[in-house]
């Protein structure tokens, strides 16, 4: 199994964040290949919206950043899994800003699923996905809820499923990876 993490989390998030996924890293690479990115850390711009990656360079975005490398990592894995402290309600705009880029991993080409207008496969197979979040002290159902039903939707429209939604204070390295390995 091959594993991509997206650590969404901006700087001075603290340090049980960090070593909460370090471990979880370090405990999936015992079995499994696991690419764990530090988004904060890397040069990664904003989708532009220039639709490039679908016209001009299929399959390839023109921004000249560190997102390429991300995306072979994510169309590569088994799982993803997008994490980040919940802001305001919702993940971190660095975690939005590599989500939107995503975009480049399927066809402009719309076709109907299950009734809904969906963008085709650019590849063969896609990853799950996996949804990691540390709550706010204001944190209630409704939030969670919005954001479950958004990476939802941004699964079944990239060819995906969620295999869970997670809380970093109520789950243990060990339940995460079985959630994300199972094992």
């Amino acid at each position: 199994m091959r594993l991509t993490i997206l650590d969404g989390a901006p700087p001075g998030t603290g340090t049980a964040w960090s070593r909460y996924l370090n471990d979880f890293t370090a405990v999936c690479r015992r079995e499994h290949a696991a690419d764990l990115f530090h988004l904060a850390t890397m040069d990664l711009r904003y989708c532009r919206g220039c639709w490039n990656c679908w016209w001009t360079t299929p399959g390839e975005c023109v921004i000249n950043d560190e997102a390429d490398t991300v995306l072979r990592s994510v169309i590569n894995a088994d799982l993803v899994v997008f994490a980040s402290p919940l802001i305001a309600g919702f993940t971190s705009s660095l975690l939005k800003k590599v989500t939107d880029r995503l975009i480049v991993l399927v066809h402009p080409y719309i076709e109907l699923r299950n009734g809904e207008s969906h963008h085709m496969k650019r590849y063969e197979r896609y990853p799950d996905f996996g949804v990691l979040l540390q709550k706010e002290a204001c944190t209630d159902d409704d939030d969670v809820r919005i954001v479950s039903d958004i990476y939802d939707r941004l699964a079944v429209n990239f060819h995906s499923r969620v295999r869970f939604v997670r809380f970093r204070e109520e789950t243990t390295v060990g339940e995460l990876r079985h959630a994300a390995c199972g094992i």
